[in-house]
């Protein structure tokens, strides 16, 4: 069984224990996860296995004899709040790390956020949390925009439940330019990129394995309803890799490239100071330009970032990607030829 399998089983075991108050049986247990997540079958020593790695990993988990037989429920120290200590430092990161997460407010990610950083201020004497404020000031998070996914709250919910338990679920997706239209997909995960959410799902339609995963932004979601129906994740599929080389979030069709660009020696600390790609090489030459070589799939992750920096930067590679900034380039001046 594959371990993402596996750690999506024990969730579930978690979220079903945390909604009852008297607990399960082994055979209750099995037949609500069989049903939740849509497997064929489970067997109980299989669920006892993931019951007993839970008592492991330190949860309080405990089995108890009933009227009913064997029940297993959720200890008192499973709903205990934990308490934490922390230092001013922590602290001050914490705030920091929370305000980097503002694209995803409204959100049932954000929730979790929120109700954490507000049992940590509960905790903290007046007199600390007035020193912390000053000492915050010291340091501001500032360029990430002011978006928000509050209204998608719903949508976010119903497909974070197909991630978990495995589901297709029914969309209508409005892609630019173009009338909504009704879509099933088969999701994967969901992605933060550039503060935006991102779905990585399959077209449940697309048979061809080389073109039917791909990207969905969330902007575009203007319903899901979760299915009475499930999938099974590739076996081969690796999602790091899915996403791991694109500087955005397109359609992954074709083979990663490598693109050349040769950037001036005025502009050259700029792709310095600001990679365009983690994984991108600099080159010096002698008069003090550079040959910048990125990884991506699209000419559309590249032409923008070139566009950017003007005069002072120059597509070499691919010739389909040069002649592309030329047309594009040709039709700005145009443009201006008043």
């Amino acid at each position: 069984m594959a371990r993402n399998e596996q750690l999506i089983r024990q969730h579930k075991i978690l979220q079903i224990l945390e909604r009852v108050r008297y607990g399960k049986t082994l055979q209750e247990l099995q037949a609500d996860i069989v049903e939740e997540l849509g497997l064929k079958s489970l067997h109980t020593r299989t669920l006892r296995r993931d019951l007993e790695a839970l008592q492991l990993a330190g949860i309080d988990v405990d089995v108890h004899d009933s009227r009913r037989g064997k029940i297993w429920k959720l200890g008192p120290r499973a709903k205990s709040t934990t308490k934490i200590s922390f230092t001013a430092t922590e602290l001050i990161a914490l705030s920091m790390g929370r305000q980097l997460m503002h694209p995803l407010a409204g959100t049932p990610f954000w929730m979790g956020i929120e109700s954490f950083w507000n049992k940590v201020k509960e905790e903290i004497p007046s007199s600390v949390l007035t020193h912390y404020e000053k000492f915050r000031k010291t340091l501001r998070v500032l360029g990430v925009p002011a978006k928000s996914y509050e209204k998608q709250h719903g949508i976010i919910k119903t497909l974070n439940r197909g991630v978990m338990e495995h589901r297709v679920v029914e969309i209508t997706y409005q892609t630019p330019g173009n009338a909504p239209k009704l879509r099933r997909i088969e999701p994967y995960t969901v992605a933060l990129f550039q503060s935006s959410l991102y779905i990585i799902a399959a077209a449940n339609e697309i048979e061809d394995p080389n073109t039917r995963v791909r990207t969905w932004k969330l902007d575009r979601f203007h319903k899901a309803t979760i299915l009475d129906e499930w999938f099974k994740e590739p076996a081969d599929l690796d999602v790091d890799e899915f996403i791991g080389n694109t500087m955005q979030m397109f359609v992954r069709r074709g083979k990663v490239a490598n693109y050349k660009i040769k950037v001036a020696a005025d502009a050259a600390a700029w792709v310095t100071e600001d990679p365009l790609h983690a994984e991108q090489k600099i080159k010096p030459l002698k008069d003090g330009s550079i040959e910048l070589t990125v990884p991506a799939v699209h000419d559309l992750e590249i032409i923008p970032r070139v566009l950017c920096m003007g005069s002072s930067a120059e597509i070499i590679a691919p010739k389909a990607a040069r002649r592309l900034m030329g047309e594009i380039v040709k039709e700005m001046a145009g443009k201006y030829d008043d």
